[in-house]
């Protein structure tokens, strides 16, 4: 009996496959899934269709002009809380700095979108600043991405350092990060693309402003389109800045080659002679620790010598002169800052930046031993006692007279506001900046505003001396 119901049952299950083999005409022969397939499958009518891609193309267009709108905006979140922390964690920290360069360069770089308040306006060298807070060199070494710089707020950008002929600088790794103290150890060496490369760069940067201002501009005349000025005769011509901007200047850093003579100033000389036309402010690094003899420079006797010479060369340029500056060291004694306070306002030089890195490294480090022994210049929050310490002296010793930088370790806008109370005009940003992202500039100026209350930026300089 068994075996005759499995007979049957074999026959009933076979009876619809052969069914519908003699009833092509019933369905088709195509396998199970495919007949499913085909039953569910319904083409949306025409104008559905064209509704539910109209939809979606809008709403892509939407989000990606509002994202574009967002990121565009060096004031928008994601800078400081995604963009710069995620650079940080995968790539190491001079890799992180060529690619902000490299961002910067071909103009993806964020803006700040508002006008700079007029409490925040200082004069220094018979030009206005339309804020007082500038960008260190060291960032932008190359003259590469100054028009983007400025773009972020600053209202003063120096490139460099610059030396004659190119050099690579020291070997790699030669920037590290101390995160526990917001604070960087670099030993770079003047990595330089050489003058006539920064020189070509800035003649090209004046050759497409005079193409793209030719319409607006009614000194802008065919002969001088076609006599290829340099900054100078630009500037004479248009009455504008060497920045190509209103109310900021442009400051080129002159360093000096390390196959040079230690004591030798030619390095300096040649930079003023070719750069100088470009510049609204020169400035002669003589107090980077990584090039071996550098900062002997600083020494009275050198040191003067080392002024009078820049100075004469300074003066030999064609139109306007660019303010001249030196950079000192943070690291020089009660008596050597003196010398050099009394050295500068003997020449006539215009300004001091106070100051580079330090050598030394404060107690007061937080971060991994084996990452703070690194040879090279710390920067950051551990320099500003020293910067300050020393900005404190040269004012004190010039009465004031001397117009003075402050630069190291300003975080924000307390810093900045404590430098000028100190005696600084204006001050300087890079490693905040580069931990902070692109909003840095913004924020500090915010910040500063708050601060200020009824006050204007020119109101607290020196202020400190005056009680």
């Amino acid at each position: 009996m068994t075996f005759f119901k499995a007979s049957i049952y074999a026959r009933a299950w076979r009876t619809p496959i052969l069914y519908q083999a003699k009833q092509p005409n019933f369905v088709s022969v195509r396998p199970r899934s495919r007949v499913l397939s085909t039953t569910v499958t319904q083409q949306l009518p025409p104008f559905t269709a064209k509704l539910k891609n109209f939809i979606i193309g809008t709403v892509s267009i939407v989000f990606g002009v509002t994202f574009l709108e967002y990121y565009f905006d060096s004031r928008a979140a994601i800078h400081k809380y995604f963009v710069t922390p995620v650079l940080r964690n995968v790539t190491d920290a001079e890799t992180s700095h060529k690619f902000a360069i490299w961002v910067a360069k071909w103009g993806f770089c964020p803006k700040d979108r508002l006008a700079d308040d007029e409490k925040l306006a200082v004069r220094a060298w018979g030009k206005t600043f339309s804020n007082p807070i500038g960008l260190a060199a060291g960032f932008d070494k190359h003259g590469e991405a100054i028009d983007s710089l400025f773009d972020l707020g600053f209202g003063y950008v120096e490139i460099g350092s610059v030396t004659p002929e190119p050099q690579s600088g020291n070997p790699q790794p030669r920037m590290f990060r101390l995160h526990d103290d917001k604070a960087v150890i670099n030993r770079y060496g003047f990595n330089s693309v050489g003058h006539k490369m920064v020189e070509l760069r800035l003649r090209d940067r004046l050759r497409r402003y005079l193409y793209k201002s030719a319409k607006f501009h009614p000194r802008i005349t065919a002969s001088l389109l076609a006599s290829s000025p340099d900054g100078a005769s630009l500037s004479d011509a248009l009455g504008i800045n060497r920045s190509l901007k209103d109310d900021k200047l442009l400051g080129i850093n002159l360093g000096k080659n390390k196959s040079s003579d230690p004591e030798s100033i030619n390095d300096y000389v040649k930079g003023i002679k070719l750069l100088g036309p470009y510049a609204d402010v020169l400035v002669i690094n003589v107090s980077s620790p990584n090039t071996p003899g550098l900062r002997g420079l600083q020494r009275k006797d050198i040191f003067e010598k080392l002024l009078n010479e820049v100075i004469i060369a300074r003066n030999s340029l064609s139109g306007p002169n660019p303010a001249l500056l030196v950079k000192i060291a943070p690291d020089l004694s009660d008596d050597e800052l003196d010398d050099i306070a009394d050295a500068a306002m003997k020449s006539g030089v215009d300004g001091i930046i106070v100051s580079n890195t330090t050598i030394s490294r404060p107690n007061s480090l937080y971060s991994d031993s084996s990452l703070v022994s690194e040879t090279g210049g710390l920067s950051g929050p551990p320099l500003k006692p020293l910067a300050l310490k020393s900005l404190r002296r040269i004012y004190k010793r010039t009465n004031g007279e001397l117009t003075l930088i402050g630069c190291g370790g300003i975080s924000d806008a307390k810093d900045a506001l404590e430098y000028a109370r100190a005696g600084a005009t204006l001050v300087q940003l890079y490693t905040s900046f580069a931990y902070d992202g692109v909003g840095k500039v913004r924020e500090i100026k915010d910040e500063i505003l708050s601060e200020l209350k009824d006050k204007k930026w020119v109101d607290v300089i020196g202020e400190q001396w005056k009680n």
